[in-house]
């Protein structure tokens, strides 16, 4: 009978549960660099301490360190000690609060054994993710499958490639499982590969159309100033956007200034499983850097106001089509946005496809050109004046913009042009 191995994660069920930090040596160091598939047992003066990330039910398994070590209680340890001992490292350590003792546990081997045919879905490393050329690796890996020939006497072990994965043979998981253990999770990763060849045929499909664009849109993002890369803006799955990603990016301008970006208006649209450049547009907010705080995005106005516009664009086919076509005056809820730009009856004006001279009017993409509109401002005397006079204000307003120098640049505070 084949052998069975299974993915061992810390049970995220309860919402009640703890969640531990970063383990710390006697010194107050952090030792995770300096454990992760270190062979070698590594020495430390003193007993170990994890820290108490966010209070809660303590559990008999759980990680630390972001999910790279297990901190276990003693009957767990001692089951990895009589089943695993060539496989796992174990450390003693002290868990904030708690009394009993606990250990820090490295499984420190890997097994080359991932089977990529069976598996769901496995997405490769990229030359700049900077991993070490001996590793190699996936970065990420879905419905994991493992081929057990492979594992050969290994217990406890990561798979080589993807070593985030902790995989435990049957006989462990039993063993675990008779403790009465808290925090455990099990996930067989042997048996019939979980999707069918006509849903991987879709998948493969789907990568094929929505890997390519977003470098597209880097390279594009790059040549207008420095690509934020650790700043989080909100992220979803939305089914409306062509792709379904809804995705944002951040770009550091000259003289204090900053761009918001949406990513994903322009993927093809993945229910039709063909090449496109989906709405053809990505929407583009320049504002000074104050206006954006990196650490409150969500709760900026730069970024309700332009989230606000990119719904309009989706739902409104005219809309868009027009932006892509010229200028377009549109009004959005002003709840949130800074008194200055509001309208007495709650609204915001912007002006949609301001020519600016230092952003491009299109940028290239492996489907084809995307128009970039930016999204400017309006002051609500700017807005009046443009809403009475049609196409002709929404030229008078551009006009003036290129004329003050403001151009596309959205603030809160400055004089109108009317």
């Amino acid at each position: 009978m084949p052998k069975k191995y299974f993915r061992l994660r810390e049970d995220m069920s309860s919402p009640e549960r703890w969640v531990l930090d970063d383990t710390l040596d006697a010194q107050g160091k952090k030792v995770g660099a300096r454990l992760y598939l270190n062979e070698v047992p590594v020495r430390f003066d003193g007993r170990l301490r994890v820290p108490i990330l966010h209070p809660g039910s303590p559990l008999d398994f759980s990680f630390a360190d972001a999910g790279d070590f297990p901190v276990v209680t003693e009957k767990v340890a001692n089951t990895l000690a009589e089943l695993a001992s060539g496989d796992v490292q174990l450390y003693p350590a002290e868990v904030d609060s708690r009394s009993e003792p606990y250990f820090l546990v490295n499984v420190a081997r890997l097994v080359k054994c991932i089977d990529e045919a069976a598996s769901e879905e496995v997405r490769y490393g990229e030359p700049e993710d900077n991993w070490p050329d001996e590793l190699g690796y996936y970065r990420s890996v879905y419905g994991m499958r493992i081929d057990p020939s492979k594992v050969g006497d290994a217990k406890a072990f990561r798979p080589w490639g993807y070593p985030k994965a902790l995989l435990v043979a049957e006989d462990v998981k039993e063993a675990l499982e008779r403790t009465g253990a808290s925090g455990l999770d099990f996930r067989e990763v042997t048996g019939p590969s979980p999707i069918s060849d006509e849903e991987r045929a879709y998948k493969r499909r789907c990568r094929e159309l929505l890997e390519p664009p977003p470098a597209a849109r880097r390279a594009a993002w790059k040549s207008l100033g420095r690509l934020d890369e650790m700043a989080v803006a909100p992220r979803a799955i939305c089914y409306e956007w062509p792709g379904h990603r809804q995705d944002w990016a951040i770009i550091h301008r000259e003289a204090g200034r900053i761009l918001l970006v949406s990513e994903g208006l322009s993927d093809p649209f993945i229910a039709r499983l063909e090449p496109s450049v989906g709405f053809g547009l990505e929407l583009v907010l320049e504002t000074e850097q104050a206006e954006l705080p990196l650490d409150a995005i969500e709760g900026s106005w730069p970024y309700m106001l332009l989230d606000r516009v990119s719904k309009e664009v989706v739902t409104q086919e005219h809309v868009r089509e027009r932006a892509k076509a010229g200028l377009v005056v549109l009004e959005v809820a002003g709840k949130g946005i800074p008194a200055s730009l509001v309208t007495t009856e709650g609204r915001v004006g912007v002006l949609l496809g301001q020519e600016s001279r230092s952003l491009p009017r299109l940028f290239p993409s492996p489907f084809g050109d995307v128009r970039l509109v930016t999204v400017k401002a309006l002051l609500p005397a700017e807005l009046e004046y443009a809403s009475k006079r049609g196409a002709e204000g929404a030229a008078g307003l551009a006009r003036r913009f290129s004329e003050t120098g403001e151009e596309h640049v959205s603030r809160a505070s400055r004089q109108a042009v009317v």
